[in-house]
Formats: C-alpha cells, structure tokens, sequence
C-alpha cells in the first residue's frame, strides 16, 4: 500500500446525507478482485446518463473536480452494503481522503485498510470545508495527517483524531499484508522450530 503523504488540493463538495455503498460503486461492477479500474465507474448511476455519457452538472464531471483528492460528504458515508470496492473506486478516482460528520462502521474500517484517509468533523466544520469545497480552484484544503490537522485556505486549522495505529499503517503504507511480512523472520523462526519438535506434522492436510 502506497504511502499517505500530506497533500494540498482542490475538494468535492458532496453534501448529500446518508450516501451508500452502492451508490458509490454499483453491485454490477463488483465482479473485479483488482484493486485498480474501479474509478471510472465511481458514483456511476448519477455520475453518467443512460448512453454512458457524462452529466455536466455532475461535480466529478467538472474541470475544477477532475482531479480532486478530498472528498467533503455529508452525515452517513459509507452506509449500506459492506463491499471493499467502494473504498477502491474512490481511491482508484484519486481520493485520498473523506471528510464527513459519521461514517458507516465496515467502510470506516474497510477505508483505513486500502489506503484512504476519513476524518470525522462537527457539522459546523464539515458545513465551512463545504462552502471552501464550492468554490473550486479558488480555494485549496490541505490535509496534515502527521500533525492530525485540515488547514482551510483562510488560513484556519481544524485538528481532528484518529486512531494511533490507523494513522501509523498509513504513514508507513501498510496493509494487512504489509503488517503481518514484518513478522516474517519470527513467523519463519516459529516455522522451523515446530518443523524440529513435529516432525509428524509436515505434509500434514486439514
């Protein structure tokens, strides 16, 4: 998993409550195990018209929105089915970090395991990084997550928690994977021990 590094960028403003799962990646693209080739089809069914061609007045359609790494949702993102691929196509879009009042829990959890950043917010906060969001290019939003911080382009800082050890897999880019190789030498030392004591047990099927 890539390394989360703090970034300053354009932000979509999504304030629609209670966005789900199938709302962000349809049930009809989850035929894919593959991490990569979900963004396209991201919030599909509102982001493209029946013939497959993109809604102007669909925000991720404009030219300021294209190419945006933070995502301002309203309350409940996430909701709904407990499918990975939704953090995938968000993250495949080039999301790299969702800004909301309250996610759904599989997703929080689901998010922090492939790489993407959620910060939960007051609704007073969330309501100010909506309007910064709106105006597009005229204003960025930096994300700080070795110091926990979201500076608005006014200059205003809003700090916000997260867990110690999600924040530590993202800095270091580490999944699940990741987490369990750097015990390999220990696993491997284990391996070999119990190879010696239970000899039986080589080739053994369960």
């Amino acid at each position: 998993m890539k390394k989360f590094e703090n970034f300053s960028g354009v932000a979509v403003p999504f304030p629609g409550h209670n966005i789900d799962t199938d709302r962000i990646i349809p049930a009809r693209f989850l035929k894919t195990i593959k991490r990569t080739g979900l963004g396209v089809n991201l919030f599909n069914d509102i982001r493209y018209d029946k013939d497959g061609s993109e809604r102007e007045d669909f925000i991720l359609n404009q030219p300021a929105h294209r190419k945006s790494e933070v995502l301002v949702a309203g309350d409940n993102f996430g909701c709904g089915s407990s499918r990975e691929h939704a953090p995938w196509a968000l993250t495949d879009f080039g999301i790299r970090c969702v800004i909301s009042t309250s996610f759904a829990d599989i997703f929080f959890n689901n998010s922090f395991k492939n790489g993407l950043l959620l910060i939960r917010v007051t609704p007073e906060q969330r309501d100010a990084l909506l309007e910064d969001a709106a105006r597009g290019e005229n204003a960025r939003i930096s994300i700080d997550l070795e110091n926990q911080k979201i500076m608005r382009p006014d200059g205003e800082e809003i700090a916000f928690e997260v867990d110690a050890f999600r924040k530590h897999c993202l800095l270091e880019g580490l999944d699940d994977i990741g987490i369990t190789l750097q015990s390999s030498e220990k696993i491997s030392d284990f391996e070999a021990k119990q190879k010696q004591a239970m000899p039986w047990m080589q080739g053994a099927r369960v």
